[in-house]
């Protein structure tokens, strides 16, 4: 068994190096061989396309390995649409997932099973930060506070208007 690890942190100022230790350890521990890692750093788990994820979906159609091993579901993808759509790729290029932190595999009914509910788990966890989110902003609106980037040296002259807006316009300047 050939597996790939992917490991993702939100920030930059975070550190994949965690996840990249218990992951190898665990291959380690069970003898799987293990081909890769790739890591995503600084990118949102809503996302669908990052870059270290996408290079790994483009080795995985290719047959470089037939395991991705993840440490939380939430470093894969927040969306169960996003989770579901990864997984069934998986099932049709016969790749096993598995997800140490709890303690699933998907080549087993209880795995894609318990998959597809901590999936809807993860999706409502986003939804609730977007609500609270959303909460302060309008908090903040109400409150007639400043929204957006302060204003300094580079806001001193008017931003370019083109495309959509120019068009609009009937090609007019402003």
């Amino acid at each position: 068994m050939k597996a790939a690890l992917y490991v993702r942190v939100s920030t930059v100022d975070q550190t994949t190096l965690n996840q990249e230790l218990l992951l190898t350890e665990y291959c380690q521990r069970t003898g799987i061989t293990l081909s890769r890692v790739y890591k995503d750093e600084g990118v949102s788990g809503s996302k669908t396309s990052r870059p270290q994820l996408d290079l790994m979906l483009q080795d995985m159609r290719t047959g470089h390995f037939d395991t991705v091993i993840v440490w939380k579901l939430d470093r894969l993808g927040r969306s169960l649409q996003h989770l579901l759509q990864l997984l069934s790729e998986f099932q049709n290029q016969k790749i096993r997932l598995i997800c140490t932190d709890m303690n699933f595999d998907t080549d087993t009914p209880q795995g894609k099973f318990f998959f597809s509910v901590v999936g809807a788990f993860a999706e409502l966890e986003r939804e609730m930060t977007r609500e609270r989110i959303m909460a302060g902003i309008e908090r903040a609106r109400k409150e007639k506070k400043h929204l957006g980037r302060p204003p300094g040296k580079k806001d001193s002259k008017p931003r370019r208007k083109s495309g959509y807006y120019q068009r609009w316009l009937g090609g007019r300047r402003i």
